[in-house]
């Protein structure tokens, strides 16, 4: 009887113990660690979707990051700029030289001295030769009769009157004319003219032109010089120079 009360008591204890241990009031360790969540499945149209919005943020915050330091460096760039480029300016202004060429000068004597102007004026003259229509005077002359006989009249009758150097030649247009001289000098020019309206005549002028080597005269000019005056090159002894200023030709076009 004893022995049977005693195994129903282990029993009993044996089923208390359990449900203690299986309700975890018995259990003293540390707390579980939480599980890993489970992967979930996802379409590939939904990862796209995700990845283009992860890139599309990175991409606005390295866009902003670039604008910023692209800003930056206008402003310091825009500080500098305009001393950077009046200096270039400023000495760009002081470095440009023009070329001028006087004349053309008929002979070397012509040319000569108006090289010994210009370098008595600063500058420094260089001489070339070129072939070209050079300004030869002024010519006088008297329109020729149809007739031959009235030319032969006219040709004495000038002679006659002092006019020893009258011959025909052709005229500046078509047909012929009677010379009467070709002047360097205005004055001479001028004389012989009224010697013909004294006898007479009413005579024509008209410049005369010569083809053959002529001089010029290259100088260079700094931009705050002005261009030459040619009547400054005109020498005393009262020839009429025609001379004209103009751009230097190309070294190509020197050289032919």
């Amino acid at each position: 009887m004893t022995l049977l009360k005693s195994l129903v008591v282990c029993l009993v204890l044996a089923n208390v113990g359990y449900f203690l241990w299986a309700r975890g009031i018995a259990t003293t360790g540390d707390a579980p660690a939480p599980a890993a969540p489970m992967p979930t499945l996802r379409l590939r149209s939904e990862s796209a979707g995700t990845e283009g919005a992860a890139a599309g943020s990175t991409a606005t915050t390295t866009t902003a990051a670039t604008a910023a330091g692209g800003a930056n460096a206008g402003t310091s760039d825009g500080a500098s700029g305009p001393e950077t480029g009046g200096g270039a300016k400023a000495g760009l202004l002081t470095n440009v030289k023009r070329c001028i060429s006087v004349g053309p000068f008929r002979d070397v004597s012509e040319a000569a001295h108006a090289a010994t102007t210009l370098r008595t004026a600063g500058y420094d003259p260089r001489q070339r030769v070129a072939e070209g229509d050079v300004w030869a005077g002024v010519w006088v002359y008297l329109p020729l009769p149809p007739a031959r006989s009235n030319a032969d009249q006219l040709l004495a009758k000038l002679k006659a009157g002092g006019i020893d150097d009258a011959l025909e030649m052709p005229g500046p247009n078509e047909g012929s004319v009677i010379s009467l001289g070709l002047y360097s000098e205005p004055k001479r020019a001028q004389a012989r003219v009224a010697q013909a309206q004294a006898l007479g005549f009413n005579p024509g002028i008209a410049d005369r032109k010569r083809t053959g080597n002529v001089y010029w005269i290259d100088i260079d000019l700094k931009p705050t010089e002005s261009l030459l005056n040619p009547a400054d090159l005109q020498g005393e002894s009262g020839h009429i120079v025609r001379l004209e200023v103009k751009g230097c030709p190309s070294v190509a076009g020197a050289a032919t």
